[in-house]
């Protein structure tokens, strides 16, 4: 059912679970879609020895797109008018990942939220807004 300005108000959430456990295979299957193979995402060695990391970690745009996810399950399909966020930790192979969107406003059939996803340490990796098109 397709959010309605009649049912929202401003400090409701919606939150789910959008990776459970993050493994190495999805952060390469994510570089072969997008294309970016910086080896920091694929390459433990290098990631590890030449860039000081302790493991390689998923794109920043990985975690927008799982963002994305909770975002079009909650407000639907076809509705977003405005997404953006800032990376704000990084995110490990194992990590599980929940995405929380609260409403902040709710005017002319439009509806305002703040978007935040935290791992499972509660140490949040994306902050950000959106906004969509609602029903009457």
């Amino acid at each position: 059912m397709a959010l309605s300005a009649s049912r929202i108000k401003p400090g409701d959430t919606h939150s789910e679970t959008v990776v459970s456990n993050l493994t190495r295979t999805q952060i390469v299957q994510y570089a072969g879609a997008s294309g970016d193979y910086n080896p920091i995402h694929t390459d433990e060695v290098y990631t590890t020895k030449a860039a000081g990391y302790p493991s390689v970690f998923a794109h920043g745009m990985l975690t927008m797109g799982l963002t994305g996810k909770m975002l079009t399950n909650y407000v639907g399909d076809g509705r977003l008018l405005k997404f953006g966020v800032r990376f704000t930790n990084q995110v490990w192979p194992g990590d599980t990942l929940v995405a929380t969107a609260t409403v902040t406003e709710v005017a002319d059939l439009v509806v305002k939220l703040d978007v935040v996803t935290t791992n499972q340490d509660g140490k949040d990796v994306v902050r950000g807004s959106a906004e969509a098109r609602i029903d009457p």
